[in-house]
């Protein structure tokens, strides 16, 4: 469930404020962690914040662990690069465990 390649609708849209998107968009876990690299650490702050990331990861990727591990990172009250190099490290983390045993195409 969280590889699958999702719709517009259920996309992770990036903003760096209210009514500011930033025109980026990751549609599956794979775009996510190649945005968290090239987006704005402001929208990076401004989600994390809101707790956007979390709740996308649990209520559209179904990924409970994933969510589990950045709601940890929050406690770490990291801003900037730090919270960019943190999240970048779970969330690549959680991919590479999903995609290990995955069968070759």
């Amino acid at each position: 469930m969280a590889l699958r390649k999702l719709s517009q609708k259920e996309a992770f849209h990036f903003f760096t404020s209210i009514g500011n998107p930033t025109g980026t968009i990751a549609t599956s876990l794979e775009d996510f962690l190649k945005d968290i690299k090239e987006v704005n650490a402001k929208s990076l702050e401004f989600h994390f914040e809101r707790e956007d990331f979390d709740k996308w990861v649990t209520n559209v990727l179904k990924d409970t662990k994933l969510a589990r591990e950045i709601r940890y990172l929050r406690n770490q009250k990291l801003t900037g690069e730090a919270l960019r190099n943190s999240l970048y490290s779970v969330v690549s983390k959680r991919y590479k465990e999903l995609t290990t045993n995955l069968p070759k195409k």
